[in-house]
This record gives C-alpha cells, sequence and structure tokens, in this order.
C-alpha cells in the first residue's frame, strides 16, 4: 500500500470503530430513533470515504501494474473494478 493512504485508511477504520461503539451505547440505552439513523447514516459516509481511499490505492498501484501488463491482466483489473462496484459485464 502507499504509505499516506494505508495511515489514512487506518485513522478512518479508528474513526469508525469509535462511531460504531457509539451507535451500540446508542441502541443500549434506547435513544431516540432519528439520532441513531443519523449516527448510522455518518457511518456509511465514513465507509464510503474508507472506500474512496482503498480504491485509490488500487488504482495507483495494482491496476496501473495490471494495465502496463495488458491483456489478460488488464481484463482481470476491469473485472475486478465492476465486481467491486456489482456491475454485471454483458
Amino acid at each position: 500500500m502507499i504509505e499516506d493512504i494505508k495511515k489514512r485508511a487506518l485513522h478512518r477504520t479508528s474513526i469508525l470503530e469509535g462511531q460504531l461503539r457509539g451507535v451500540a451505547r446508542m441502541i443500549e440505552n434506547e435513544e431516540y430513533c432519528m439520532d441513531i439513523i443519523t449516527q448510522s447514516r455518518a457511518i456509511q459516509k465514513s465507509l464510503e470515504s474508507l472506500n474512496r481511499l482503498l480504491l485509490e490505492n488500487h488504482l495507483r498501484t495494482h491496476v496501473t501494474h495490471m494495465f502496463d501488463e495488458g491483456g489478460e491482466q488488464r481484463e482481470q483489473a476491469v473485472g475486478e473494478l465492476l465486481k467491486a462496484f456489482e456491475f454485471d459485464r454483458k
């Protein structure tokens, strides 16, 4: 992994851990549902941020190498990205 991206991704996972513990406490304390939903949506946004970092790393490292290799490697890279985003290849 690219060191800067790794550092940022690990930081993001620490934040996510705290957010999840917070939501669990809210549920345990039977807090207002809309407040829990608001926090849950914040977690979803944090996960998307983590996914963007991981995708950036993958594109800058593995995908560029696979495209340089061409042929089957290139097709594998395309297939992996489509699968990651749940697109069906026709």
